[in-house]
């Protein structure tokens, strides 16, 4: 080899040192292991020999010398792995588990054998948690279906003892009944069943057959008409405020409403609230006993949910009843008597009792024979009121138009001549 060559060729092993290829096989030369030493070791003596052969034949430059001696070393080496691969291929080809595994474990820590049997020691002691956690849920639960159910069972003997004994006189001796002679068993049951539909009929049906007093006989005067009146958002309506709390506000004109209908109605409040508000609101409501009866939810129907009004049990006849209310699920069993009115809000703009007044006194004048007819005709508008008092203004424009077209007529012949002649 020439001395000008010597560049070119230290610039090709420098390029070859810095392939992939090269820098692989060095780093498999340094993992190959202890047993492997030995003959690298020999085989690195003689390359050194080889390459102070060469040096001896064409030395190069002293610069030069280290660079080409290590490059010459790593490229004969690679070449006798090379050959060594041939005949261990699949020792080489595969690293060892044990010496890969330190450096996975730092890459990838969750592929480290001991990160895999901490996370599954971890799992399983996670899931014996939960078995156990849900062996003591079912333990309670069972625990509570059996109180429950011995709960109900006490409940249920009692109620068999209390509901289904005998009465018993002043004496403490048991009265007979109709089922005094059958078994003792069966006496309990039978007694029992009727007492819960003794108190499901108290429930569902009126407190009693007649709801009002029959009608006053002369020399007293009884009202042709009676006016059935709801007290909630019909005449008052609860209001909260924090300040005052609960309270019942009373309708604008409901003082001058109930003075009028007085004067031609019964007037009944008739409402599905306790007795034990309506009483004391009535009492501040009405000093002067325009009012002259109460009804409270003991005598309502219990129908599909719904406390309704059952007129049939009002002791009155039913062409002359008229019931103001705006729920029509509480007056569902009569709709003919019913004068529905939207439900007040408490707004304090509300004149709707005026216009009221005025369609109970136009029926109360006419002396309508059955209030039903009418009352049937303004079943069909959503505001009966408003429409009441579109038809009073079409009424008024008819009265004033036949007015004025009598007064246009003209005047008899005989009254102009007599006009002429007297000089009028």
């Amino acid at each position: 080899m020439s001395m000008s060559m010597a560049p070119a060729t230290v610039l090709h092993l420098l390029r070859g040192l810095s392939t992939p290829r090269v820098l692989t096989r060095i780093h498999q030369h340094r993992a190959l292991g202890n047993h492997h030493n030995h003959h690298h070791h020999h085989q690195h003596n003689q390359q050194h020999q080889r390459l102070s052969t060469c040096t001896s034949a064409a030395p190069p430059p002293s610069a030069l010398c280290p660079i080409l001696c290590t490059a010459r070393g790593y490229s004969s080496t690679a070449k006798q792995e090379a050959a060594g691969e041939a005949t261990g291929a699949a020792t080489e080809a595969t690293p060892s588990p044990v010496s890969n595994a330190p450096l996975l474990a730092k890459l990838f820590p969750q592929t480290s054998p001991e990160v895999d049997t901490n996370a599954e020691q971890e799992r399983q002691k996670q899931q014996e948690e939960e078995a156990k956690e849900n062996e003591r849920a079912w333990k309670r639960m069972k625990l509570g279906f059996a109180i429950f159910g011995g709960g109900g069972v006490a409940a249920g003997l009692w109620a068999v003892y209390e509901f289904g004994k005998p009465e018993l006189d002043p004496n403490g001796q048991a009265i007979e009944d109709e089922f005094t002679h059958k078994p003792l068993v069966q006496q309990y049951l039978q007694r029992m069943w009727k007492s819960i539909h003794y108190y499901q009929r108290m429930i569902q049906e009126p407190s009693r057959a007649k709801l009002l007093p029959d009608p006053l006989k002369p020399p007293y005067v009884q009202p042709r008409y009676t006016l059935v009146l709801e007290m909630k958002d019909v005449l008052v309506h609860p209001d909260w405020t924090y300040q005052t709390g609960w309270r019942f506000k009373k309708r604008p004109g409901v003082d001058h409403f109930l003075a009028e209908c007085a004067k031609d109605f019964e007037i009944v409040v008739f409402t599905a609230e306790q007795g034990m508000t309506v009483f004391p609101i009535l009492d501040a409501l009405d000093p002067n006993g325009y009012i002259m009866y109460r009804l409270v939810r003991d005598a309502t129907h219990f129908v599909d949910g719904h406390h309704v009004k059952n007129l049939d049990n009002l002791n009155r006849d039913l062409k002359k009843v008229i019931v103001v209310d705006w729920d029509a699920n509480a007056t569902k069993m009569h709709p003919d008597n019913t004068f529905g009115m939207p439900r007040w809000h408490g707004n304090d703009d509300d004149g709707q009792l005026l216009d009221l007044i005025a369609f109970l006194k136009i029926i109360a004048q006419s002396n309508v024979d059955d209030v039903r007819e009418v009352l049937h005709y303004y079943r069909q508008f959503d505001d009966p009121i408003n429409q009441f008092r579109e038809n009073q203004r079409k009424l008024a424009e008819q009265m004033q138009e036949a007015e004025r077209i009598e007064q246009s007529k003209t005047k008899p012949m005989v009254k102009q001549w007599s006009r002429n002649i007297l000089g009028r």
